[in-house]
């Protein structure tokens, strides 16, 4: 089985899918951590020095290249991966994709200090609310088109999710 989670940046998708492939015993992957292995700089260097352009490209090649793959596996993707070069149906024809819907003053206390965000680096809590809430209207369409939609996800409930799905 290949898990793919998506949703906004900070709704728990790399915590969530480590714990996940802890509990199921399955290897866990995090695209952008396999990202900046494949570039030798950390995202928000990429977003800089080669552009958002560029950086989604590579995303989208690793995505299909993970797909691919047979062998079993729990993913965090990047926010946007599902939304670019048709990444919802590369995970949906690949995998079961599960959104993580949290809610944005939950991400917003999340990642009010967290310089590693390109799209979200913000000056202060309610740009940064802003951000996320037109990043939310314009992802929407894709991520609600996962297999499994976890309204304030947890660990459990994804769990228990999945396991309606298998």
């Amino acid at each position: 089985m290949k898990v793919f989670l998506i949703g906004l940046p900070g709704s728990g998708k790399s915590t969530i899918g480590a714990a996940l492939a802890g509990r199921l015993a399955m290897e866990f992957v995090d695209l952008d951590k396999e990202i900046e292995a494949k570039e030798g700089m950390i995202i928000p260097e990429i977003f800089s020095s080669k552009g958002e352009d560029y950086f989604r490209r590579v995303e989208s090649e690793m995505l299909r290249q993970w797909a691919i793959l047979d062998r079993n596996f729990i993913m965090s993707t990047g926010g946007g991966t599902p939304c670019f070069y048709d990444g919802i149906s590369v995970i949906n024809n690949n995998g079961v994709s599960v959104f993580l819907d949290e809610q944005i003053e939950v991400i917003v206390a999340r990642l009010e200090n967290n310089q590693h965000r390109p799209l979200l680096q913000s000056a202060n809590v309610e740009d940064m609310r802003s951000k996320l809430q037109r990043l939310r209207d314009a992802r929407l369409p894709f991520y609600q088109q996962a297999s499994i939609i976890v309204s304030s996800p947890t660990v459990g409930k994804v769990l228990e999710k999945l396991r309606i799905k298998n």
